[in-house]
């Protein structure tokens, strides 16, 4: 007996099995302790609540028919090749037989099915969880629970495989290595459009947006990072050197764009001082805006990707809130149109500039050319357009998605919680609390709410946190 296929690497296997599991961590426990940090203390437990379901509701989606609409047959569009058609992969030869992307060249997958299945499954669950940070402090569990099942097979499934998946913009030439845009620029449209249909926080709320934890912030802020290493380490599909290409860029765009972060805070802020929450936002900006680049730049495309990704969000970050419509109308209540949205845009447009013909990501052989690409700076003027096109197709597509979904939905019933549950959080919409010893056994006093944070002026070690947060915006 033989435990290898005549076609199965183990090395190829390893990997990728490896790398979908570092992605799994960036969404469960990265992004629920992460977000679960940063809101107030009555929305702990609600955060960690979307973010598990949403990656359980994105995998039972995915085998019974999702997975096939974005890397399957081709199913609507004729020859334009706009959706695959929908199939299950939970058979034997879903889990077991070679896998394949139908309509994509590349070389002959030396890994099973289910491997890619579970790679692109995890790919899948973190992006409606990225937008989870839009529409926190005010949505009803129930709609949300509706919610991500339709929004992957209508928005993401579709994304995937226009982009992914052989579709229309694979077709064209456009370049997302990791998911600059399949992903973080579906997220931040999809979670900006989201808060402005379902309606900001309470306004005490956003007044007092205080995080309840700033340790948990940076556990999930470093789990965050390092999975990213498998986020787009994993994406050429073989354990090669392109792959070890992305890891190391992937790394690099991130320490340069948080440093840039932390330098603009201390020398344009308000406060003039280095903040951690900032910080976080420079490095979430680094590893968005690397991810559709990482094998196609080479270090000093990553290195200009993460100042200039990191630079201008901040700027936008500072300025749009306050000044223009419709950013300074909508509660995107973490900001994610910026570290998600501006972040994928600004790093997919700068593909079109800096990839590098001599990172290779599958060698030749024969007559058979390397497989390489080019940006402006390199001699392909025109692969800034294409990606400006496929851009603008994620945008409009996402957005409208998003915006029929939800107003579907709140025909059968209110997309937002009653202002008493807001007003209470966890306790009343879940029974539960995040910090249980916290809560006092007698009746609250100083006209605290049960979940909520004891004021300011009895529980003075919140104040380090209040200026972070004040500050985690320019």
């Amino acid at each position: 007996m033989v435990p290898y296929a005549s076609w199965l690497s183990s090395g190829d296997n390893a990997w990728q099995i490896t790398a979908a599991t570092l992605v799994g961590l960036m969404s469960i426990p990265a992004l629920a302790v992460l977000y679960g940090g940063i809101v107030q203390r009555k929305w702990a437990v609600n955060t960690m609540m979307m973010v598990f379901s949403a990656f359980c509701l994105t995998l039972i989606v995915w085998v019974l028919w999702a997975f096939k609409m974005g890397f399957g047959q081709p199913w609507i569009g004729g020859s334009l090749h706009l959706l695959g058609k929908p199939g299950t992969v939970v058979g034997s030869g879903g889990e077991q037989a070679q896998a394949n992307i139908p309509l994509v060249s590349m070389p002959h997958f030396r890994f099973p099915e289910g491997s890619l299945v579970y790679f692109q499954f995890v790919f899948a669950a973190i992006t409606p969880i990225l937008f989870v940070g839009s529409v926190i402090g005010r949505i009803k569990f129930k709609v949300w629970l509706i919610f991500v099942p339709l929004w992957i097979t209508f928005a993401y499934a579709v994304n995937a495989f226009l982009l992914w998946g052989g579709g229309f913009w694979a077709g064209k030439g456009a370049l997302d290595f990791s998911g600059g845009y399949v992903i973080h620029l579906a997220a931040g449209v999809s979670g900006f459009v989201a808060a402005a249909v379902v309606g900001p926080r309470l306004a005490k709320d956003r007044e007092k947006a205080v995080p309840n934890n700033l340790l948990f912030v940076a556990v999930g802020a470093g789990i965050l990072w390092l999975g990213w290493n498998g986020f787009n380490g994993g994406d050429p599909y073989f354990a090669g050197a392109d792959a070890t290409a992305a890891v190391v860029n992937t790394n690099l765009a991130t320490a340069c764009a948080m440093m840039t972060w932390i330098i603009m805070d201390m020398t344009f802020g308000k406060e003039k001082k280095p903040t951690f929450l900032g910080g976080v936002n420079g490095m979430i900006c680094g590893l968005v805006g690397i991810t559709p680049a990482a094998g196609y730049v080479n270090g000093v495309g990553a290195i200009i990707i993460g100042v200039v990704d990191s630079a201008v969000v901040w700027a936008l970050f500072a300025y749009l809130p306050r000044k223009v419509w419709p950013f300074n109308k909508v509660d995107d209540a973490l900001g994610v149109v910026y570290t998600h949205g501006f972040a994928g845009l600004l790093g997919g447009l700068m593909v079109g500039l800096f990839a590098d013909p001599k990172m290779i990501v599958y060698l030749g052989i024969g007559k058979t050319p390397p497989a390489t690409t080019a940006g402006l700076f390199y001699g392909h003027p025109g692969q800034l357009a294409i990606q400006a096109g496929a851009a603008l197709t994620v945008i409009v597509w996402d957005g409208l998605v998003t915006f029929v979904l939800l107003k579907v939905i709140g025909l059968f019933m209110k997309l937002r919680e009653d202002d008493a549950a807001l007003v209470a959080g966890d306790i009343v919409i879940h029974g539960e609390i995040a910090y249980p010893m916290e809560e006092p056994d007698v009746e609250p006093a100083f006209g605290e709410i049960p979940g909520e944070p004891v004021p300011e002026e009895h529980h003075h070690h919140h104040r380090g946190g209040k200026v972070l947060t004040d500050e985690h915006s320019p």
